[in-house]
């Protein structure tokens, strides 16, 4: 068991193998609630983690070039800067923002699970697709017919 109490399990440890931080680099990440919890179904709860997402001093020396909420987790594209390492700026992330959302929903405990999946962006892969990517997943997931008439995303080429 983790101190979280989230079990270790093998699936956790392969996310961290082969881990790299790269300054400067782009990375999608895919972070997830607390044993899936529909916790992002709450606007309240949505609102305040999408203005974590849009606050720069939450990314000091780095850049979100998009993102989307969805209710059970999110997809971010990360632009690393030079000076934190990749898990440093995702630890960040998730604790501020499920703080606020702790407090806007007069709370306690764990909303993002304790792992993350990241992927490095290969230097000749378009930005633009994983972005489109990214935002299209309430079309996919059926939550809306248009990506306009989704309220929690953004993207940095709007």
């Amino acid at each position: 068991m983790s101190r979280y109490g989230e079990p270790i399990t093998a699936g956790h440890r392969a996310l961290r193998k082969g881990r790299a931080s790269l300054p400067n680099h782009v990375y999608h990440l895919t972070v997830v609630t607390a044993g899936r919890t529909p916790v992002f179904a709450d606007p309240a709860a949505a609102q305040a983690a999408c203005r974590c997402f849009h606050d720069k001093a939450m990314l000091p020396d780095a850049r979100m070039l998009a993102w989307v909420l969805m209710p059970d987790h999110a997809h971010w594209l990360l632009q690393l800067g030079e000076i934190e390492p990749l898990h440093r700026v995702v630890s960040r992330l998730k604790t501020i923002s499920a703080e606020r959302i702790n407090e806007g929903r007069r709370r306690h405990g764990r909303v993002w699970s304790r792992a993350y999946h990241d992927r490095a962006l290969r230097s000749d892969e378009d930005m633009m697709v994983v972005a489109r990517y990214i935002v299209a997943n309430p079309l996919r997931a059926g939550l809306v017919h248009r990506i306009g008439d989704y309220p929690y995303w953004n993207a940095a080429w709007l």
